[in-house]
């Protein structure tokens, strides 16, 4: 049994994927061919911005938002602890402080009270926080209206990490709408993966896209004319030409993983586990399936002697992570994110998973607490 199943979702779409890929061998137009400016421009349209520009990965695509908006050495960005190490990463290696706010222990993201409470925090330092990341969540965006509408009234840039989003929605808009910018992610595990690394950032700012169209390429504006100091950051042909046959079968494929959730959420509504809530309104693309279990090593431990793989995403917040202990957090200023950290577990998911082996995984947990 596949945790993410590439394989049979490469077996579907073979025969197109191949002819994509071979296209792209004969044409000889390997960096920015026109399968790029294509993806680009149904992306953007996809998810209603003006502008979508390729690039090398999710990572890359928040650096170079966070750069193109002169966000520094002496700025301030308050972001969430509960999320991969690359959404903090990149504030850091722009010289930024990373400024982390604890999360809702039912969506497991963001919400307005406590990035307020994390500015607060800031201001009373001498912080200067100048931007708000966030993080959309296994599938799920964060509180992003209200959070667009709380960066506003504080002067702040709201920049939404995208990267396990893309298809989901917030109150009837997109994810990757909202803010001054977005990033997503194309790495393979993703609801849209490519066959490699890969991402796409999003705005309907003209010159802060211009800006970071330059920056994606070494800070050009034009051929040999630097402008900026920037990043070799290149969405590839290739992936971009894999990715225009998957985005073709992208919204059936949204609509199959709410099935498979559905009937996670049926078979298993009425054991001691608590699933991640879906506000009203919202839309998730279910990028994994994410439970809360106070036995999840016992559990984890017993799916895997039943051939039932699973994954922890994260075991670790980021602010008990080595990379970011001279912030100075310790252990007990974030509770919930500590405690999801100890009790998520992730299960099977993805388009292909069929009926008969999502009802095995089901039948195997309620068999675990005795049922």
């Amino acid at each position: 049994m596949e945790f993410i199943d590439l394989k049979t979702q490469y077996q579907t779409y073979q025969e197109e994927l191949e002819a994509a890929a071979l296209r792209v061998l004969r044409s000889g137009r390997y960096i920015l061919g026109p399968e790029v400016a294509e993806l680009e421009g149904k992306l953007a349209r996809f998810v209603k911005r003006k502008y979508a520009l390729g690039v090398s990965s999710g990572t890359d695509g928040l650096l170079i938002i966070l750069t193109a908006l002169g966000i520094g050495p002496g700025d301030a960005v308050i972001t969430t602890p509960f999320t991969f190490a690359a959404t903090a990463e990149v504030i850091r290696r722009c010289g930024a402080q990373v400024v982390f706010a604890d999360i809702s222990e039912k969506t497991m993201t963001l919400t307005p009270m406590k990035v307020k409470e994390a500015l607060q925090k800031a201001k009373r330092e001498g912080l200067l926080p100048k931007a708000i990341l966030a993080v959309g969540l296994f599938g799920l965006p964060a509180y992003l209206p209200e959070l667009e509408e709380l960066a506003s009234s504080e002067g702040l840039f709201l920049i939404e990490d995208a990267c396990q989003s893309l298809g989901a929605m917030a109150q009837g808009r997109p994810s990757g709408s909202f803010g001054i910018a977005a990033a997503t992610s194309f790495f393979p595990a993703k609801p849209l993966g490519g066959y490699g690394d890969g991402g796409m950032i999003f705005t309907s700012n003209f010159e802060l896209y211009e800006r970071m169209k330059a920056l994606r390429v070494h800070g050009q504006t034009e051929r040999y004319q630097h402008r900026y100091i920037g990043f070799n950051a290149r969405l590839d042909t290739f992936q971009a030409a894999l990715l225009l046959v998957k985005f073709k079968y992208f919204p059936a494929e949204i609509e199959q993983r709410q099935i498979v959730a559905k009937r996670y959420r049926q078979g298993l509504k009425d054991l001691p586990l608590s699933f991640q809530e879906v506000p009203a309104g919202y839309l998730s693309t279910y990028a994994q399936f994410t439970v809360c279990v106070r036995e999840r090593d016992a559990l984890q431990a017993y799916l895997k002697k039943r051939g039932i793989p699973t994954a922890i995403y994260y075991p670790k917040p980021l602010h008990l992570q080595p990379a970011f202990e001279d912030l100075g957090y310790q252990k007990g200023d974030f509770p919930v994110a500590e405690s999801l950290a100890q009790n998520v577990i992730s299960l099977p998911m993805h388009p292909f998973l069929s009926a008969i082996k999502q009802d095995f995984i089901i039948k195997s947990i309620r068999k675990f607490y005795g049922d």
